[in-house]
């Protein structure tokens, strides 16, 4: 392997939702011969201006991202990316301005989608360029498909002889219980009067933001009172309640403390708790689209319906309860296994349209066969002017400064106690471990290990290339 083979850098924002998919896409990349680091988003961008040149597999494309592309471009990186979160939509054209962006989209090389709807998403946009749109999906699926689930079988088994029997609740409202207070959707002062729309909201209009927030809110409270009650309906029955990986957890253990029953806890990835649970209990979750790949049966709750601010898809593929009796009798006909997913035929049809990539190649190689055909492999991007280079450097040198010194505040989304919320720290150890399990699953990834770079950051390569690189 040369020197200067292109790196493929992948951020990583939320390590329990991310890192186990990004992982894959790592060992099929490495297993082409790419360097790879792979680690948390916010400490890969302060690095960046000592990284190899290579390109970045971003994830997302939101207008918060567009001067930070701009600079990774003038650096010398060319960038791909997928929308981590564009599987689950709400149905507004606002949702265009929150999502995406014109300088995003102007810095972005190829675009990855979960499936067709999220293609023709972007196709609509009218910041959309003409840039490659690829049909892979994404590797979140790879895992929850047959050939992969095994990963988390031994995770099952633990959490199966701790919780018994349970169902699993899962809370989406970061808009409205996000653990840092300025990252709500609307910042209020101490009257609760309109102060802005939070950086989570950069996009939307203050109308749609105000109607969205009280619309999350009224589910939310919907929520909280529906939990005591659900307690008491079935006392011999174990519930876990995993949050959001962006809410405040302590709002949900102070309401629950004293009920023995009901137990938040937010560990790892989603699947092993999808499947060792009874069923799942949400409203508007990208869970209940995992879940209906690995066959759990999951019930929405909607006390209230909105075309404009409801999440359709995962609301689509779970049986609908709008009161709490309601929901007391679909938990109790899951407990009982009188009902399990919805139709077959719904959904096929919802999945033929929303993803890719449910079997056959799977998404994360599919990933890596466009990266190949571009050339990246090979060939690194185009080479930048000495004064776009200089131009970048300065810029993402003064961001990194800015963003540590951010650090230091503890009501920033910066700060370290947030960061480690969404990645924890984790050793060298325990991703090659995770490698380990994921190649013993595919028959793969023997030659391919991790090695620490810095806290948070990693390696990714083939022993075979780190021995040639090491005899040159």
């Amino acid at each position: 392997m040369s020197k200067k083979t292109p790196t493929l850098i992948i951020p990583i924002e939320n390590q329990v939702r991310e890192l186990d998919s990004k992982l894959l896409i790592a060992c099929c990349a490495a297993e082409k011969g790419f360097p790879i680091i792979l680690g948390s988003q916010f400490f890969i961008y302060l690095a960046m201006p000592k990284l190899p040149l290579g390109v970045v597999f971003a994830k997302s494309m939101r207008s918060v991202n567009g001067a930070t592309f701009s600079l990774m471009n003038q650096l010398g990186y060319d960038i791909v990316a997928c929308d981590e979160e564009g599987l689950v939509r709400f149905d507004s054209p606002e949702y265009y301005e929150w999502r995406y962006s014109k300088a995003t989209f102007a810095a972005i090389s190829h675009l990855f989608a979960w499936g067709k709807d999220d293609a023709k998403a972007y196709s609509n946009y009218k910041g959309y360029t003409g840039i490659p749109i690829h049909l892979t999906g994404n590797s979140r699926i790879d895992l929850l498909r047959p050939e992969l689930r095994g990963i988390f079988q031994q995770k099952v088994d633990e959490i199966q002889a701790k919780y018994g029997d349970f169902i699993l609740i899962n809370t989406n409202f970061s808009f409205v219980n996000n653990f840092v207070d300025n990252l709500n959707l609307i910042q209020r002062d101490h009257k609760g009067s309109f102060i802005k729309i939070s950086r989570s909201g950069s996009g939307l209009s203050k109308q749609f933001a105000e109607g969205m927030e009280n619309h999350q809110k009224l589910i939310y409270t919907s929520f909280k009172k529906l939990l005591p009650e659900l307690s008491k309906r079935f006392p011999n029955n174990q519930f876990i309640l995993r949050p959001h990986p962006s809410e405040n957890h302590a709002v949900w253990r102070d309401l629950l403390k004293g009920i023995d029953n009901i137990q938040v806890v937010h560990e790892g990835n989603v699947a092993p708790w999808l499947m060792a649970s009874q069923g799942l209990l949400h409203n508007g979750c990208t869970t209940a689209v995992e879940a209906t790949v690995l066959g759990t049966p999951s019930i929405t709750y909607q006390p209230i319906h909105a075309e404009m601010y409801d999440y359709h898809l995962p609301n689509s593929l779970s049986h609908e309860a709008t009161t709490p009796e309601q929901v007391f009798e679909g938990i109790s006909a899951v407990i009982q296994g009188k009902i399990g997913l919805i139709s077959e035929q719904t959904k096929n049809k919802l999945f033929e349209k929303h993803l890719s990539s449910t079997n056959g190649t799977l998404a994360a190689d599919k990933i890596v066969d466009v990266l190949l055909n571009a050339g990246y492999l090979t060939n690194p991007p185009n080479k930048r002017s000495k004064l776009n280079t200089a131009s970048g450097w300065l810029g993402m040198t003064g961001r990194g400064i800015i963003q540590r010194l951010k650090m230091l505040n503890p009501n920033h989304r910066t700060h370290i106690k947030y960061h480690n919320h969404q990645f924890p720290t984790i050793s060298k150890e325990e991703i090659n471990l995770r490698i380990k399990t994921l190649g013993k699953n595919l028959n793969r990834f023997s030659d391919i290990h991790a090695e620490f770079l810095s806290p948070y950051v990693f390696r990714i390569s083939k022993k075979s290339d780190d021995n040639e690189l090491h005899n040159k």
